[in-house]
């Protein structure tokens, strides 16, 4: 099994908005950078759990977690003009952006913070989002990393 931290900022889909989708589950769209659509395509399994992480917003952080239910496909969004998400150079035939389906797993209480995730920085070292300079909306997260941000979740 493999873990991820996705990024979306929650004017434009939230943890509540996968909450409240049909059987709480919704396509992940709008992906347009190649090193994240390659993760998709070739890392990103069914059963997979991801961290849904809130940014751009007044309090950015780890609001949840969603699994995989679907692998990559082609994004729709590309082909559709009157999307935002749309790319011209995108064709039916040979679709340059893919998406994968997510579930609700569970909505935590109180999000782990940006902030927080920093005060941990000793115990995340690696985790990509405290890198500076990453800006992937995607980044895969080690099983350790995964167990120490749970743990995050009750203090």
């Amino acid at each position: 099994m493999n873990y991820w931290l996705m990024k979306s900022e929650p004017s434009v889909f939230s943890i509540e908005d996968l909450y409240k989708s049909p059987k709480r589950r919704s396509p992940w769209d709008g992906v347009r950078n190649y090193q994240v659509r390659n993760m998709m395509r070739d890392e990103m399994k069914v059963g997979d759990l991801a961290f849904f992480y809130h940014s751009s917003c007044e309090e950015p952080g780890i609001y949840g977690v969603m699994r995989i239910a679907k692998p990559a496909y082609p994004d729709a969004t590309a082909l559709d003009p009157s999307h935002h998400h749309y790319d011209p150079k995108s064709k039916a035939d040979n679709p340059t952006w893919l998406m994968v389906d997510v579930e609700f797993v569970e909505r935590f209480k109180r999000p782990v913070t940006l902030d927080r995730l920093r005060a941990n920085a000793d115990r995340l070292a690696d985790l990509l989002i405290l890198k500076r300079g990453n800006r992937l909306s995607i980044t895969p997260i080690s099983a350790t990393q995964w167990r120490t941000i749970n743990g995050l979740k009750h203090k």
